[in-house]
């Protein structure tokens, strides 16, 4: 009885070109330092835009636009104006994202009024276009990372999402249209020359969302 030969091993087979690797889930601790990053400097931008005079869009513009005209903190406001899209994001996003938003929101809400306290940053003398562009930068960047750790702003980065993912419509494109809607309405509570320059920091922050925010190439979530 002859013994039977031994198997070979099935060589390696080699990726086809062009195949992307799958997607990796960002460790708790990567989750954790991200958020962390995105609400410093989104809080930091909003301050930017608060200390010049100057707006931008979505909640967090609104809550600067309803601050200019009642005086109350944006702060505070930034909380009040994101509350009824939690529940949007609750029955399309499910609680972890929920959640998650919730931090960001109130994490954000907490820095910028940290930053303004004497000692800190306090009252910065910021050229209004300056601002605008630079501190517009700076959201969109830490926007970026929160919405790849599964976070976002509220709001109108709520409806964005959802809409992106159910139509493939992009977020960026979204909160440019409805931006532009809170630009113009800032019309009631800034002089003209600061609401140009507002809307040309809306234009760059969502120019930089539309590009730098691309699901079909960011490999994680």
């Amino acid at each position: 009885m002859t013994a039977a030969p031994a198997s070979t091993p099935a060589p390696p087979v080699a990726p086809q070109e062009g195949s992307a690797p799958a997607p990796q889930r960002h460790t708790p601790i990567e989750d954790v330092v991200g958020l962390l990053t995105g609400i410093v400097l989104v809080s930091l931008g909003l301050f930017m835009l608060h200390s010049a005079g100057v707006v931008t869009g979505g909640t967090a513009g609104l809550a600067l636009l309803v601050g200019y005209l009642t005086g109350l903190p944006y702060a505070v406001l930034f909380v009040v104006v994101n509350v009824p899209f939690f529940l949007l994001a609750i029955g399309r996003k499910g609680w972890s994202f929920t959640l998650r938003t919730v931090i960001t929101i109130v994490g954000v809400s907490l820095l910028s009024g940290l930053y303004a306290l004497p000692g800190v940053l306090g009252g910065l003398g910021l050229d209004p276009l300056f601002a605008s562009i630079v501190g517009n930068l700076v959201i969109g960047v830490g926007v970026v990372i929160i919405f790849r750790h599964r976070s976002s702003l509220g709001g109108f980065n709520i409806a964005a999402l959802v809409l992106q993912e159910r139509t493939g419509f992009r977020a960026g494109w979204t909160l440019m249209i409805l931006d532009g809607a809170v630009v113009i309405g800032s019309i009631l509570a800034v002089e003209p020359l600061l609401v140009l320059v507002s809307a040309i920091g809306v234009v760059v922050i969502n120019v930089s969302l539309v590009l730098n925010h691309r699901p079909d190439r960011y490999l994680g979530y």
